[in-house]
């Protein structure tokens, strides 16, 4: 183990698992990694990352537990996996945007193995992770908390401790929604612009220097005018959050009237061959 730095395992070695284990590679963290796909060698290599077969491999050489997954089910697979051996000691990290019961229903089963565990979901995509410039919304105890200080300091310049257990998952639901709203609302607008019009070019510049021009948006705006074709997010999951979102909402009986339409509007868009797209698509598709 490097000096004064815990091994950290992750479950997942898809975009946002890439990322971070580079990021924290760079700033010497020793790492331990495992994918349902299996990983790469070339990325074992460049983040000196030992390879693990099985997640409770993993658990067996990691200090903290990163869980980095595509959805409910993924993450359940995997908590499930890691509870077939013992964890005295470890630290579960869910960083995945999944239920905000799911990690509460399986902390008592990682507490009875001697390991805690908390959910920190990230909010922005690997080109943040890389950067360090992530959210983190973090719901657990805070010993928890402050174990897992010196990894979230590494991947974010956001970091917020909501709470307990769950509330983290909850905080990134709430940030995501405003944002699934804004791009429904944004792709209504433009539309709007265009029939009454207005050039794509001239409606992002002057929403880009208007309070409606987000960070979101300056980020995606060479996405949306189709000149920048890299995905940030894809279409497909922005399918899945919504739908989790809508999920959520209703639990509490909130009406999800923009999350609907945004999803619906997802759905078409991913429907129409565009799934693996940014999902800038949902906007340049229906300005087409």
């Amino acid at each position: 183990m490097t000096a004064g730095k815990e091994v950290i395992g992750i479950c997942g070695m898809g975009r946002m698992g890439t990322a971070m284990a580079r990021r924290l590679s760079a700033f010497g963290f020793p790492l331990v990694v495992w994918s349902r796909k299996g990983v790469a060698m070339e990325l074992a290599s460049e983040t000196h990352a030992e390879v693990a077969l099985t997640p409770a491999a993993l658990a067996h050489k990691a200090d903290i537990i990163i869980t980095s997954l595509i959805d409910d089910a993924a993450v359940e697979a995997v908590l499930e996996a890691l509870l077939t051996t013992s964890l005295p000691g470890k630290l579960v990290v869910e960083t995945s945007t999944v239920s905000p019961t799911l990690l509460k229903r399986f902390s008592g089963g990682i507490k009875a193995k001697g390991g805690s565990a908390i959910d920190a979901p990230i909010s922005g995509g690997p080109e943040l992770v890389i950067d360090g410039k992530a959210g983190l919304y973090i719901g657990g105890a805070d010993i928890d908390f402050e174990r897992f200080l010196p990894v979230a300091e590494t991947l974010s310049d956001r970091i917020h401790h909501a709470g307990h257990l769950g509330t983290g998952a909850a905080a990134k639901i709430v940030n995501n929604m405003v944002l699934c709203g804004y791009w429904e609302v944004l792709r209504e607008a433009l539309l709007t612009g265009k029939r009454a019009g207005l050039s794509l070019d001239k409606m992002l510049d002057i929403l880009m220097t208007s309070p409606g021009g987000t960070p979101a948006l300056k980020t995606r705006a060479p996405r949306i005018r189709g000149e920048d074709r890299s995905v940030g997010f894809p279409v497909r999951g922005a399918v899945k959050d919504a739908t989790l979102f809508a999920s959520v909402a209703d639990s509490f009986d909130v009406d999800t009237p923009a999350i609907d339409a945004a999803l619906a509007n997802y759905k078409a868009c991913l429907e129409s061959g565009n799934g693996d797209e940014d999902l800038a698509a949902m906007l340049r598709t229906a300005l087409a």
